[in-house]
């Protein structure tokens, strides 16, 4: 073999090296990508049947709490922001955030009337609702997760290079702006 010939060949084989690490880079971008984006499906599946049952749970507070009218409006508008479709993580948080808080107002005006709380339609429906917290809680933690490791790669070298030509971009964490789920639990013996 001629020199030419070995350095054509160590060239071709080099860019075929960088071509493959490329494609790899490409490939996990994409599965990582795609495990956001169903994680974050997930969390709406969760906040959908949240806004489905808050309907039910101020029709049920409504028979005994008549007068409250201004908390029942301000769930219900919270609610319908937060179901409204086409906002992103970040407006999708803050809108749910405004929920909570208001659902946290609502429990408020609950815990006022002991018929209300030992009503078992009002127990029910305060259950599935815890229930289906804690499943946000943990599609929340979910994405997060996938949220970060993508973000990673993104930013890494050498993954930001390959992320810059084909155009990846970093993806919002779901966060809260509820005071009380950032501070630690007042334990008092």
């Amino acid at each position: 073999m001629t020199a030419g010939l070995t350095a054509v060949l160590v060239l071709v084989g080099l860019i075929v090296v960088l071509v493959l690490w490329a494609v790899g880079i490409y490939n996990g971008l994409i599965r990582l990508r795609n495990l956001v984006q169903e994680a974050w499906r997930q969390i709406d599946v969760e906040l959908q049947r949240r806004h489905d049952l808050i309907p039910n749970l101020v029709e049920t507070v409504k028979g005994y709490a008549a007068h409250e009218k201004g908390t029942f409006e301000e769930v219900t508008r919270a609610r319908n922001m937060a179901a409204s479709p086409g906002s992103s993580v970040a407006e999708q948080a803050q809108q749910e955030n405004v929920l909570t808080q208001a659902l946290g107002r609502l429990f408020a005006v609950a815990e006022a009337y002991p018929d209300l709380k030992a009503n078992v339609n009002f127990q029910q429906l305060q259950q599935e609702l815890t229930n289906t917290e804690d499943r946000v809680a943990a599609g929340r933690r979910f994405y997060n997760a996938n949220v970060r490791e993508l973000n990673t790669k993104i930013e890494v070298f050498p993954g930001n290079i390959v992320a810059g030509m084909f155009g990846f971009r970093r993806a919002d964490y779901f966060e809260t702006d509820d005071p009380a789920a950032r501070q630690a639990p007042n334990v008092q013996f």
